[in-house]
Protein backbone atom coordinates (compact mmCIF):
# COMPACT_ATOMS: atom_id res chain seq x y z
CA UNK A 1 0.00 0.00 0.00
CA UNK A 2 1.56 3.11 -1.00
CA UNK A 3 2.19 6.21 1.54
CA UNK A 4 -0.68 8.51 0.03
CA UNK A 5 -3.13 5.79 -0.39
CA UNK A 6 -2.69 5.45 3.53
CA UNK A 7 -3.07 9.23 3.87
CA UNK A 8 -6.13 8.80 2.00
CA UNK A 9 -7.27 6.28 4.14
CA UNK A 10 -6.48 8.40 7.65
CA UNK A 11 -8.30 11.18 6.21
CA UNK A 12 -11.90 9.00 4.94
CA UNK A 13 -11.28 7.66 8.27
CA UNK A 14 -11.37 10.98 10.60
CA UNK A 15 -14.05 12.52 7.98
CA UNK A 16 -16.38 8.58 8.89
CA UNK A 17 -15.48 9.35 12.62
CA UNK A 18 -16.63 13.35 12.58
CA UNK A 19 -19.84 12.57 11.16
CA UNK A 20 -20.37 9.69 13.77
CA UNK A 21 -19.83 11.96 16.40
CA UNK A 22 -22.91 13.71 17.91
CA UNK A 23 -23.28 17.38 19.06
CA UNK A 24 -23.62 18.44 22.56
CA UNK A 25 -26.86 20.04 23.32
CA UNK A 26 -27.75 23.48 21.98
CA UNK A 27 -27.22 26.42 24.06
CA UNK A 28 -30.65 27.81 25.10
CA UNK A 29 -34.34 25.68 23.99
CA UNK A 30 -33.63 23.07 21.89
CA UNK A 31 -35.17 19.80 20.34
CA UNK A 32 -33.91 16.38 18.99
CA UNK A 33 -34.93 12.97 18.49
CA UNK A 34 -33.60 9.79 21.05
CA UNK A 35 -33.65 6.67 18.22
CA UNK A 36 -35.02 4.36 20.84
CA UNK A 37 -34.69 1.22 18.44
CA UNK A 38 -38.40 1.38 16.87
CA UNK A 39 -39.73 3.95 18.91
CA UNK A 40 -37.98 6.87 18.88
CA UNK A 41 -38.62 9.74 21.48
CA UNK A 42 -38.79 13.42 20.68
CA UNK A 43 -36.73 15.51 23.42
CA UNK A 44 -37.29 18.60 24.74
CA UNK A 45 -34.08 20.19 25.99
CA UNK A 46 -32.24 23.70 27.53
CA UNK A 47 -28.99 24.60 28.21
CA UNK A 48 -28.39 27.76 30.61
CA UNK A 49 -26.23 29.82 28.63
CA UNK A 50 -24.20 29.60 31.60
CA UNK A 51 -23.68 26.05 32.03
CA UNK A 52 -20.41 24.54 33.10
CA UNK A 53 -21.02 20.96 34.75
CA UNK A 54 -24.25 20.60 36.63
CA UNK A 55 -26.38 17.71 36.24
CA UNK A 56 -29.47 16.27 34.11
CA UNK A 57 -32.79 16.95 35.01
CA UNK A 58 -34.96 14.54 33.30
CA UNK A 59 -38.77 16.43 33.41
CA UNK A 60 -42.05 14.13 32.82
CA UNK A 61 -44.97 15.55 31.44
CA UNK A 62 -48.83 15.07 32.65
CA UNK A 63 -51.40 14.19 30.88
CA UNK A 64 -51.49 16.42 28.51
CA UNK A 65 -48.47 14.98 26.82
CA UNK A 66 -47.09 18.43 26.85
CA UNK A 67 -43.33 17.89 26.83
CA UNK A 68 -42.71 21.28 25.10
CA UNK A 69 -44.44 22.98 28.04
CA UNK A 70 -43.17 21.08 30.92
CA UNK A 71 -39.37 22.17 29.38
CA UNK A 72 -40.40 25.85 29.29
CA UNK A 73 -41.63 25.56 33.20
CA UNK A 74 -38.12 23.79 34.00
CA UNK A 75 -36.38 27.06 32.79
CA UNK A 76 -37.01 28.46 36.18
CA UNK A 77 -34.83 25.39 37.50
CA UNK A 78 -32.14 25.40 35.01
CA UNK A 79 -31.64 28.73 35.44
CA UNK A 80 -31.55 28.74 39.11
CA UNK A 81 -29.69 25.69 39.67
CA UNK A 82 -27.39 25.48 36.46
CA UNK A 83 -28.48 21.93 35.33
CA UNK A 84 -30.01 20.80 32.07
CA UNK A 85 -33.53 20.18 31.38
CA UNK A 86 -34.37 17.14 29.17
CA UNK A 87 -38.15 16.73 28.72
CA UNK A 88 -39.72 13.62 27.28
CA UNK A 89 -42.50 13.33 24.75
CA UNK A 90 -44.84 10.38 25.86
CA UNK A 91 -47.02 10.66 23.10
CA UNK A 92 -50.90 8.97 23.92
CA UNK A 93 -50.85 7.06 20.81
CA UNK A 94 -47.74 4.87 21.91
CA UNK A 95 -48.08 5.67 25.76
CA UNK A 96 -51.87 5.15 26.99
CA UNK A 97 -51.73 5.25 30.55
CA UNK A 98 -51.03 2.02 30.59
CA UNK A 99 -47.68 2.61 29.07
CA UNK A 100 -47.20 5.82 31.04
CA UNK A 101 -49.01 6.12 34.20
CA UNK A 102 -48.22 2.66 34.97
CA UNK A 103 -44.88 2.40 33.29
CA UNK A 104 -46.08 -0.46 30.72
CA UNK A 105 -45.32 -3.10 33.61
CA UNK A 106 -48.40 -4.91 32.77
CA UNK A 107 -50.46 -5.29 29.38
CA UNK A 108 -54.50 -4.86 29.54
CA UNK A 109 -54.72 -8.56 30.54
CA UNK A 110 -52.59 -7.85 33.45
CA UNK A 111 -49.72 -10.07 32.53
CA UNK A 112 -45.80 -8.76 33.67
CA UNK A 113 -44.36 -7.35 30.36
CA UNK A 114 -40.48 -7.83 29.99
CA UNK A 115 -38.38 -5.41 32.01
CA UNK A 116 -36.92 -4.26 28.63
CA UNK A 117 -40.52 -3.33 27.60
CA UNK A 118 -41.25 -0.80 30.75
CA UNK A 119 -41.28 2.50 30.06
CA UNK A 120 -39.37 3.00 32.89
CA UNK A 121 -36.38 1.78 31.08
CA UNK A 122 -36.09 4.36 28.84
CA UNK A 123 -35.56 7.16 31.37
CA UNK A 124 -31.61 5.72 31.94
CA UNK A 125 -31.17 4.97 27.69
CA UNK A 126 -32.41 8.31 27.57
CA UNK A 127 -29.83 9.79 30.51
CA UNK A 128 -26.98 7.63 28.76
CA UNK A 129 -28.06 9.10 25.20
CA UNK A 130 -27.27 12.73 26.71
CA UNK A 131 -24.23 11.76 28.57
CA UNK A 132 -22.59 10.41 25.27
CA UNK A 133 -23.75 13.91 23.48
CA UNK A 134 -22.32 15.61 26.56
CA UNK A 135 -19.04 13.36 26.10
CA UNK A 136 -19.94 13.33 30.54
CA UNK A 137 -20.08 9.36 30.87
CA UNK A 138 -21.06 9.91 34.35
CA UNK A 139 -23.00 12.93 34.35
CA UNK A 140 -25.49 12.50 37.68
CA UNK A 141 -29.73 13.05 37.05
CA UNK A 142 -32.31 13.84 38.98
CA UNK A 143 -36.09 12.95 37.92
CA UNK A 144 -39.17 15.40 38.43
CA UNK A 145 -42.68 14.59 37.03
CA UNK A 146 -45.99 16.24 37.62
CA UNK A 147 -49.42 14.92 37.77
CA UNK A 148 -49.54 12.27 35.70
CA UNK A 149 -45.70 12.28 35.36
CA UNK A 150 -45.25 12.18 38.98
CA UNK A 151 -47.56 8.75 39.17
CA UNK A 152 -45.35 7.16 36.57
CA UNK A 153 -42.43 7.91 38.59
CA UNK A 154 -43.65 6.83 42.15
CA UNK A 155 -43.76 3.76 40.18
CA UNK A 156 -40.18 3.80 38.46
CA UNK A 157 -39.24 4.66 42.25
CA UNK A 158 -40.46 1.02 43.14
CA UNK A 159 -39.28 -1.15 39.81
CA UNK A 160 -36.59 0.51 38.44
CA UNK A 161 -35.48 3.92 40.18
CA UNK A 162 -31.65 3.66 38.60
CA UNK A 163 -29.10 5.97 39.40
CA UNK A 164 -31.26 8.58 40.33
CA UNK A 165 -29.37 10.94 42.72
CA UNK A 166 -33.52 11.95 43.54
CA UNK A 167 -37.53 11.54 42.30
CA UNK A 168 -39.27 14.12 42.71
CA UNK A 169 -43.48 13.28 42.08
CA UNK A 170 -45.14 16.71 42.33
CA UNK A 171 -48.89 16.26 42.90
CA UNK A 172 -49.85 12.88 41.86
CA UNK A 173 -53.62 12.28 41.10
CA UNK A 174 -53.28 8.46 42.41
CA UNK A 175 -49.82 6.86 44.97
CA UNK A 176 -48.19 3.75 44.58
CA UNK A 177 -48.94 2.44 48.59
CA UNK A 178 -46.48 0.01 49.91
CA UNK A 179 -49.22 -2.12 50.82
CA UNK A 180 -50.96 -5.93 48.71
CA UNK A 181 -54.39 -4.63 49.67
CA UNK A 182 -54.89 -2.31 46.82
CA UNK A 183 -54.10 -3.87 43.56
CA UNK A 184 -51.76 -2.37 41.07
CA UNK A 185 -51.27 1.04 39.54
CA UNK A 186 -52.63 2.02 43.74
CA UNK A 187 -50.50 -0.71 45.34
CA UNK A 188 -48.58 -3.69 44.90
CA UNK A 189 -51.97 -6.20 44.97
CA UNK A 190 -52.29 -8.58 41.83
CA UNK A 191 -49.09 -8.57 40.71
CA UNK A 192 -46.39 -12.17 41.04
CA UNK A 193 -44.79 -12.02 44.56
CA UNK A 194 -41.09 -11.35 42.70
CA UNK A 195 -43.30 -7.56 42.06
CA UNK A 196 -44.49 -7.70 45.03
CA UNK A 197 -42.65 -9.20 48.35
CA UNK A 198 -41.32 -7.88 50.99
CA UNK A 199 -38.30 -7.50 49.43
CA UNK A 200 -39.41 -5.17 47.21
CA UNK A 201 -41.29 -3.19 49.78
CA UNK A 202 -37.97 -2.68 51.52
CA UNK A 203 -36.23 -1.16 48.14
CA UNK A 204 -39.28 0.97 47.08
CA UNK A 205 -39.16 2.50 50.93
CA UNK A 206 -35.26 2.73 50.63
CA UNK A 207 -35.91 4.70 47.09
CA UNK A 208 -34.76 8.26 46.90
CA UNK A 209 -38.25 9.32 46.66
CA UNK A 210 -39.49 13.00 47.21
CA UNK A 211 -43.23 13.71 47.66
CA UNK A 212 -43.68 16.98 46.47
CA UNK A 213 -47.21 18.88 47.19
CA UNK A 214 -49.01 21.85 46.41
CA UNK A 215 -50.86 22.46 49.46
CA UNK A 216 -53.64 23.87 46.95
CA UNK A 217 -54.49 20.75 45.08
CA UNK A 218 -57.93 19.97 46.52
CA UNK A 219 -60.14 20.23 43.64
CA UNK A 220 -60.83 17.37 42.12
CA UNK A 221 -60.20 18.84 38.62
CA UNK A 222 -57.75 18.27 35.51
CA UNK A 223 -58.69 14.51 35.22
CA UNK A 224 -58.63 13.90 38.74
CA UNK A 225 -59.15 9.66 39.30
CA UNK A 226 -62.72 9.88 41.43
CA UNK A 227 -62.21 5.88 40.39
CA UNK A 228 -63.60 3.61 43.43
CA UNK A 229 -59.40 2.40 44.28
CA UNK A 230 -58.47 6.36 43.49
CA UNK A 231 -60.95 7.65 46.51
CA UNK A 232 -60.05 5.63 48.87
CA UNK A 233 -56.58 7.03 48.66
CA UNK A 234 -57.82 10.61 49.91
CA UNK A 235 -60.93 12.75 48.47
CA UNK A 236 -58.08 15.05 46.76
CA UNK A 237 -54.32 14.91 45.68
CA UNK A 238 -52.78 16.84 48.63
CA UNK A 239 -54.59 14.13 50.91
CA UNK A 240 -53.72 11.06 48.97
CA UNK A 241 -49.57 12.35 48.96
CA UNK A 242 -49.58 13.04 52.85
CA UNK A 243 -51.82 9.14 53.42
CA UNK A 244 -49.20 7.52 51.12
CA UNK A 245 -45.80 9.36 52.64
CA UNK A 246 -47.43 8.59 56.36
CA UNK A 247 -48.37 4.49 55.19
CA UNK A 248 -44.86 4.56 53.67
CA UNK A 249 -43.16 6.25 56.96
CA UNK A 250 -44.89 3.95 58.95
CA UNK A 251 -43.98 0.80 57.34
CA UNK A 252 -40.43 1.20 57.71
CA UNK A 253 -40.51 1.92 61.41
CA UNK A 254 -42.44 -0.85 61.64
CA UNK A 255 -40.49 -2.96 60.04
CA UNK A 256 -37.21 -1.43 60.45
CA UNK A 257 -36.59 -0.83 57.12
CA UNK A 258 -34.81 2.52 55.59
CA UNK A 259 -36.51 5.14 54.44
CA UNK A 260 -35.58 7.57 51.72
CA UNK A 261 -38.05 9.27 50.98
CA UNK A 262 -38.97 12.91 51.76
CA UNK A 263 -42.38 14.90 51.60
CA UNK A 264 -41.99 18.78 50.66
CA UNK A 265 -44.98 20.78 50.28
CA UNK A 266 -45.47 24.24 48.81
CA UNK A 267 -48.20 26.49 50.18
CA UNK A 268 -51.01 27.06 48.03
CA UNK A 269 -50.51 25.87 44.81
CA UNK A 270 -53.09 24.34 42.87
CA UNK A 271 -52.75 21.94 40.47
CA UNK A 272 -50.54 23.89 38.31
CA UNK A 273 -46.74 22.91 37.51
CA UNK A 274 -45.27 25.94 36.37
CA UNK A 275 -45.90 27.09 39.73
CA UNK A 276 -45.12 24.02 41.60
CA UNK A 277 -41.36 23.89 39.16
CA UNK A 278 -40.86 28.05 39.97
CA UNK A 279 -41.50 27.94 43.94
CA UNK A 280 -38.61 28.05 45.97
CA UNK A 281 -39.61 24.81 47.93
CA UNK A 282 -38.74 23.23 44.67
CA UNK A 283 -35.09 23.40 45.17
CA UNK A 284 -35.76 21.48 48.60
CA UNK A 285 -37.47 18.94 46.51
CA UNK A 286 -34.62 18.47 44.28
CA UNK A 287 -31.58 19.08 46.42
CA UNK A 288 -32.51 19.09 50.22
CA UNK A 289 -31.57 16.66 52.72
Amino acid sequence: MSPSFRCWLVVLSLVFTATLRADPLPVGPGKLVFANGAEPITLFTYKPPTYKDGPLLVVCHGVGRNAEDYRNFAITLAERFGVIVVAPLFDTARFPSLRYQRGGLVDKDGKVQPREAWTYAFIPQIVDYVRGLEAKPKLPYYLIGHSAGGQFLVRLAAFMPGEAVRIIAANPGSHLFPDREQKFGYGFGGLPDELSNDEVLRRYLAAPLTIYLGTGDITPAHSFDASAEGMKQGPNRLARGRACFAAAQKLAKDRGWDFNWRKVETPGIAHEAAFMFAAKEAGDALFGR
